[in-house]
């Protein structure tokens, strides 16, 4: 069984994750921003709580000082992240409004957190016997669809987001390139009511988690370097 830590895992995707990973038997470490929030979710799957903000280098360190003291990581799910271009009525700010403002504070969370946590983790997971690294990207990331007419993806007209999870996705390619003893992927739970999109998905998160639990339990023979959804690989 594997030692495994999934951000921004106290509502939502994640905290579905967490649910069925523990379900299966594995230790879940639960990462919340909030302390209160965190333990409550915990305790509500039988995980074991750390408190982590991605976007903060004390709090990341503390996180990876406190699971080395328990034994080290096995799986690292990169599942924290914000989508700050829309609006609770579901509207999306569109080229001709975007901002660097909204940019920057998107890329923080989403691309530059997701650095900084890997990088303070790498070091335990290149201790683990098969390491793995799921990071939770979006449809909106592939290129491929944004420019295909009648794509669902195509018709979204926002651009922070997807830039982000975009970035995600070739950080997924070069550190799987740079660490090929590490198998590293990124996964698309699809459109998903959450509080990251005023709960305006329709799918469940029952659904949504499918694809990151199967991939966090992959072996050392498994993919590496792809972007899959619950029913396979997806263009870039």
């Amino acid at each position: 069984m594997s030692r495994i830590l999934i951000t921004g895992a106290n509502k939502g995707i994640g905290f579905e994750a967490a649910r069925r990973l523990v379900a299966e038997g594995h230790t879940v470490y639960l990462g919340s921003r909030d302390a209160g929030r965190g333990l409550a979710a915990a305790e509500a799957v039988g995980a074991r709580a750390v408190r982590i903000d991605i976007t903060d280098d004390e709090s990341v360190r503390a996180a990876v000082a406190a699971i080395e003291a328990e034994g080290g990581l096995d799986v690292l799910i990169n599942n924290a992240g914000i989508q700050a271009e829309m609006s609770a009525d579901g509207s999306v700010l569109g080229a001709g409004e975007m901002t660097a403002e909204i940019m920057r504070e998107t890329f923080e969370t989403n691309v530059f957190g997701t650095v900084r946590v890997l990088e303070a983790f790498l070091p335990l997971l290149r201790k683990a016997d098969a390491p793995v690294v799921v990071n939770v990207s979006s449809g909106l990331a592939s290129l491929n669809r944004l420019a295909t007419d009648g794509d669902t993806a195509g018709r979204y007209p926002g651009v922070a987001y997807p830039a982000s999870k975009t970035a995600v996705n070739v950080l997924t390619i070069q550190y799987a390139k740079a660490f090929p003893g590490i198998r590293i992927n990124s996964v698309e739970p699809g459109y998903t009511g959450t509080d990251l999109n005023h709960n305006l998905g329709h799918q469940t998160v029952r659904e949504a988690a499918e694809i990151i639990v199967r991939m966090a339990q992959i072996g050392a023979d498994g993919p590496t370097g792809g972007f899959f959804d619950a029913k396979g690989p997806l263009p870039w």
